[in-house]
């Protein structure tokens, strides 16, 4: 009984399971059906309102002719127009510095630096000048022996040869004696030189760069005693691409000056601190690197010894400056500025509400601005923003302007 059970109690049990699973197949079946029924039966919207064509907003510049007078940016370093390496011509043991021959410090031309100790050459002059009076001695005992051969010649009342004469007058031993007191006096002349050499003086009004020596230190000729720069005139070396020296001004002679530049230390000076200075020469070389011309521009008074201001900035020697230099003046061009010129030496003009690529010649290019001969008119727009459509053609407009393009509007019927 037990066993008949047991088989009757799992064949309840599958069916019951069976039933459950057609149920579900059932309910999923029809919720296919309706979720199909839905998607087909739903209404469809049709595009049939009105369409826009609006034209792109830009901004515009205008642009006339007009005389301008370009910048050309270059960089440089400082130099001094008189630099010297200090050295005596005689040698000797310093006995005195003065206190102005220290790094820093200026001179005025003729200012002593320095003393060698003169006892050696005091001597010597003595001993040239007591050679001196020798020769000048012997040259008045030599003239008394002349006299007394003439005389005795006027005796004998003979006629001689031209060099016998000579050898009777003793011309020979005068003229000896006269080239003695000229080599003694040369001599003299030398040892005064020397004598004078052991006090060494400032050569030009200068400042001091370095002192190689010290009270008591033997020197030589050609000896580095120290290094002197000229205080008058400071050189800015800069380079320029060739193409621009055309539109420079350089001098002609010594008192004229070249084009205007105006000299800065973007990371040493204040905002708005330069100093002024003109084109000087044109070196004639090229740089090795970059093959740019290379240019002097002087600026007077660099250290500021002769001008109470304030507001002026010494130049170092070494300083990486940025000069500006004012270019001359173009007459009837256009100025634009650089940003706006596009690639290959175009431009965007709005035209008629619609963009125009335009070509136009470029003259010069400064740091801010180009200046354009050709390809322009008066009062022509420039588009000044940056479009991702660029072609000729395309619709502009300019936001508050009269000139702002129509929004054309084509209908097709009505939504469903």
């Amino acid at each position: 009984m037990s066993k008949k059970r047991q088989a009757g109690d799992i064949e309840k049990s599958s069916m019951n399971w069976k039933k459950t699973l057609i149920i579900s197949l059932l309910i999923l079946v029809a919720g296919a059906v309706v979720v199909f029924i839905i998607f087909r039966t739903e209404p469809k919207a049709q595009r049939g309102g009105a369409t826009k064509e609006t034209a792109m907003l830009v901004d515009v510049v205008t642009v006339n002719r007009g005389n301008f007078s370009p910048t050309i940016v270059t960089t440089g370093t400082v130099v001094p127009s008189k630099d010297i390496l200090l050295s005596p011509r005689i040698s000797g043991e310093v006995m005195e510095i003065s206190s102005g021959f220290t790094p820093g410090g200026y001179v005025k031309k003729g200012d002593v630096l320095l003393r060698i100790d003169p006892s050696d050459y005091q001597n010597a002059l003595q001993l040239r000048e007591s050679e001196l009076l020798q020769a000048e001695a012997d040259l008045q005992i030599e003239m008394g022996r002349q006299n007394v051969a003439q005389k005795d010649l006027e005796l004998l009342e003979e006629e001689l040869a031209g060099q016998d004469k000579s050898l009777v007058l003793r011309e020979p031993q005068l003229n000896a004696a006269k080239s003695r007191v000229e080599a003694a006096q040369a001599a003299v002349d030398q040892a005064e030189l020397d004598l004078q050499r052991t006090t060494i003086r400032a050569p030009f009004d200068a400042h001091i760069l370095s002192r190689n020596v010290n009270v008591g230190s033997q020197v030589a000729p050609g000896q580095n005693l120290g290094r002197l720069v000229g205080m008058d005139v400071y050189w800015l070396e800069a380079t320029i691409p060739q193409a621009k020296l055309r539109w420079l001004s350089f001098p002609g002679s010594g008192h004229q000056k070249g084009s205007p530049v105006k000299i800065r230390n973007r990371t040493a000076w204040k905002a708005g601190e330069f100093r002024e200075g003109f084109l000087y020469k044109l070196i004639g070389s090229l740089e090795g690197n970059t093959r740019l011309a290379r240019v002097l521009v002087a600026v007077e008074d660099p250290l500021l010894q002769q001008t109470d201001s304030a507001s002026l900035q010494p130049l170092i020697i070494g300083a990486f400056m940025e000069a500006g230099i004012e270019a001359m003046e173009m007459e009837n061009v256009f100025r634009v500025n650089r940003d706006l010129i596009r690639k290959d030496e175009t431009l965007w003009v709005m035209v008629d509400n619609k963009l125009q690529i335009r070509e136009v010649e470029i003259l010069l290019q400064d740091s801010e601005y180009a200046f354009i001969s050709s390809g322009l008119n008066d009062n022509e727009k420039i588009v000044a923003t940056n479009l991702t459509t660029v072609t000729d053609g395309v619709p502009l407009r300019v936001e508050n302007s009269d000139e702002e393009s129509q929004v054309q509007t084509q209908s097709s019927g009505g939504t469903q």
